[in-house]
């Protein structure tokens, strides 16, 4: 009898820890006005005269989720034939069954791509072999089990978590008392857009 009261206090436990995980996730975005805060920041230090690479890698990445709503996963699958900037347009494979779509970028979106582009051209100049097709590349040497990465091949999602990451940690610092803390999961402020198109869609 005791074994079994200790058998349902522990499923119990379980499916109140689920319910309460489950009440947790998806952690609810930002508000529209904070996400597009955080587009102007990043698209007016991306265009300043001597901009870090992965500035304008990471205003890239956030005009890109604006316009289109895409994850990451898409957009690491975006290629420079992806990109017509004469025309303003970007294609982007959406989800595990790479739904193509086109969508259009405003005249700030594609500044920051062009700027981008010549930022991956300067990149790929030091790498030996063929230039990358992917889109985003890293921008400084990084460390992968021990062996040296060089700056300008493809970047990873976790790399796109990091650089985001650490951007949220300067701005938060730099903005303590004043505005609310970012959070560290770039999905909150992507959803933002994508729950703001919906409604307006409705």
């Amino acid at each position: 009898m005791a074994a079994e009261t200790v058998r349902t206090a522990k499923t119990a436990g379980t499916v109140v820890g689920k319910a309460a995980g489950e009440a947790r996730y998806p952690r609810p975005p930002v508000s529209l006005e904070e996400a597009e805060w955080v587009w102007r920041t990043l698209a007016s230090q991306a265009v300043e005269e001597g901009a870090k690479p992965e500035t304008v890698r990471l205003a890239v990445v956030t005009g890109l989720a604006r316009a289109s709503g895409a994850r990451y996963g898409d957009l690491l699958r975006c290629t420079v034939r992806s990109l017509d900037l004469g025309a303003g347009w970007v294609d982007v494979e959406h989800g595990k069954h790479r739904v193509p779509r086109r969508h259009g970028l405003d005249a700030g979106t594609v500044l920051v791509l062009r700027r981008w582009m010549d930022v991956r051209a300067d990149l790929c100049a030091e790498l030996e072999g063929s230039v990358p097709e992917a889109l985003l590349l890293t921008v400084h040497h990084t460390h992968d089990n021990g062996v040296t990465v060089a700056a300008g091949l493809p970047i990873t999602r976790q790399g796109l978590v990091l650089s985001w990451r650490r951007f949220v940690y300067r701005t938060n610092a730099a903005h303590a008392g004043r505005r609310p803390p970012l959070p560290t999961r770039f999905e909150q402020l992507r959803r933002a857009w994508t729950t703001a198109g919906a409604a307006a869609g409705a």
